[in-house]
């Protein structure tokens, strides 16, 4: 739902018709994203980043942390996709990853700079994509649902803008 603390952008939902158009404007949300990020955190303070999004939420260094965590995945599925036929992409337990300890003594600049970095290199790979590459299949093994990239590209692009909005509105709300 639209709005609420969980999905404040509401959940993703592909257009019928994806057009070349539709995928530029998608790949250019990605590529905005990591300065998003770093601005969107830019003189908080740790107590602040401790704060959870939502009640039993994560807080925002999680949310940080957690953004490159899965983009460098989609990364390795795109890769998989284009040089495997149909694969079954491995799945991680992001909720599990999201409290390693470790991220608890990182500086957050790691993570920021991590996702630059995958991005960097990740839109090089989407804007190079045919159209015959954006209509190659993965299999997710949790829901056995068979994706595209084309699909995918949109999807983490909302990714994206549905985890910098739980900061967004968290500032917004907490008056920072």
């Amino acid at each position: 739902m639209s709005g609420s603390l969980s999905y404040p952008i509401g959940q993703f939902k592909a257009p019928e018709n994806i057009t070349p158009e539709i995928i530029t404007q998608w790949i250019d949300e990605i590529a905005a994203l990591p300065a998003q990020m770093k601005a969107v955190v830019d003189g908080l303070s740790e107590e602040q980043l401790a704060t959870p999004y939502r009640p039993e939420g994560w807080s925002i260094k999680q949310v940080i942390n957690h953004v490159p965590d899965s983009h460098i995945s989609s990364y390795m599925r795109f890769h998989w996709t284009l040089t495997e036929s149909n694969p079954t992409i491995k799945a991680y337990d992001e909720k599990a990853w999201a409290k390693l300890s470790y991220h608890d003594e990182m500086p957050l600049a790691v993570s920021l700079d991590l996702l630059k970095a995958i991005h960097q290199r990740w839109i090089y790979l989407l804007k190079s994509l045919s159209e015959s590459d954006l209509e190659k299949t993965f299999v997710h093994p949790e829901n056995r649902k068979t994706l595209n990239l084309k699909t995918t590209i949109g999807s983490y692009a909302w990714h994206g803008k549905h985890h910098l909005a739980h900061i967004t509105n968290l500032k917004k709300r907490m008056g920072w």
